[in-house]
């Protein structure tokens, strides 16, 4: 079935939103807001509808052609190819605005300008799906896997691992660079699969330069998919450091390989880096060796919280969660600095600490993810 739709605001998963007849949303992934487009319909429940733009009857001002032919053959890695850079960062502000306002239930200050990065070729990690042996990306709303020919969004290092190399009974496979090292490496799922790759790629761990330090980071590791992004969120972590006039005791959650630990430690700051995973945590004590930083493998909603000036938190897209908050207030810190990486999330969490005593200061967008509905976002709170 196709209808014809005006959608009137873009949804923080990056679909347009129109209204059926019958007052029903329908998100349309492909659309934006003004435009006039016939559309099918592709799952209908209950209180929403899906649907796949067949045709744009009227076109907005905003819309591009996309760079990427891939996206033309339905790859859905890139979601907003059809935006110029400009118009993805402006949106995604008004997106972190809106959350904060509908589910953080308060006005926040002022965005501070937004972080603008390279927005081609530069991603150094990229996780692909696999069939019969060939990597490439999930089609738009589909688990199957669709081979792709080029990756305009890829690091020129990783091309060479995606396009026309084999993963002979592999389901995924991670694909990660050093940009500033030149090192590759190679995780496949399931590990025992034969990957035919070239002999410089490493399977274990590699390194990368940013921050000012240089990183281990191991295969199952999280480390932020660009150097130039790790810079820009190690600025923003340091200039909120730098707002006290002695440096004491901070605490790092979600600390992963020491990040952000790093950061603080360099500025004279004692640190307790807390991170679940018993990799990273392995990967920090390497990368944090001679700091003063004492890392703890811990679940960090099971961390017991210890005084502290300065909490810096780096969770995934859940958020922190009340739990956490609870821990991060124990902590008596003067200032949290909380890294999101969604926009809802980061809406509930920013109410938790608000009915804390803690008060959003500073806003700060750093599009690390373009061509995506993806935010970062560093926020500050002060007690």
């Amino acid at each position: 079935m196709t209808i014809e739709l005006t959608p009137t605001e873009l949804a923080a998963g990056g679909d347009a939103i129109a209204r059926d007849d019958s007052g029903k949303a329908v998100f349309i992934r492909g659309a934006l807001p003004g435009e006039r487009v016939r559309v099918e319909i592709t799952a209908d429940r209950r209180r929403h509808s899906s649907a796949r733009v067949v045709d744009i009857l009227e076109r907005s001002p905003l819309r591009v052609e996309p760079a990427c032919p891939e996206v033309d053959r339905g790859c859905g890695a890139c979601q907003w190819q059809h935006m110029a850079s400009e118009t993805q960062r402006e949106i995604k502000n008004k997106l972190i605005v809106d959350a904060i306002r509908r589910t953080g239930g308060f006005e926040p200050p002022a965005l501070s300008p937004t972080i603008e990065l390279e927005p081609w070729a530069f991603r150094t990690t990229v996780r692909a799906g696999v069939v019969d042996g060939v990597a490439g990306f999930h089609r738009i709303r589909s688990d199957r896997v669709l081979p792709v020919d080029t990756c305009l969004v890829a690091h020129p290092l990783l091309s060479d691992l995606l396009i026309g190399r084999r993963y002979l009974g592999a389901e995924e496979v991670l694909l990660r660079c050093g940009a500033r090292t030149g090192e590759r490496l190679v995780s496949t799922t399931p590990s025992s699969t034969e990957a035919r790759v070239p002999d410089d790629v490493r399977h274990d761990y590699l390194h990368e330069l940013a921050a000012g330090r240089t990183w281990r980071i191991s295969a199952a590791s999280f480390f932020q998919t660009r150097p130039d992004g790790v810079d820009a969120l190690a600025s923003v972590v340091e200039a909120a450091a730098a707002g006290f006039d002695s440096p004491a005791r901070a605490i790092d959650l979600y600390s992963g390989v020491g990040l952000f630990a790093g950061v603080l430690a360099e500025s004279g700051w004692s640190v307790t880096a807390v991170e679940g995973s018993r990799i990273a945590v392995a990967d920090a004590r390497a990368n944090l060796n001679g700091l003063d930083v004492r890392c703890i493998r811990c679940d960090v909603s099971r961390w017991s919280p210890s005084p502290a000036q300065l909490v810096v938190a780096d969770p995934s897209l859940i958020g922190l969660g009340r739990k956490v908050v609870g821990a991060v207030v124990k902590t008596g810190a003067a200032r949290v600095v909380l890294i999101s990486c969604d926009a809802m999330s980061l809406g509930r969490d920013a109410a938790l600490l608000r009915s804390a005593g803690y008060e959003m200061t500073s806003i700060t967008q750093v599009d690390l993810f373009p061509h995506t509905f993806h935010v970062e976002v560093v926020a500050i709170f002060d007690a």
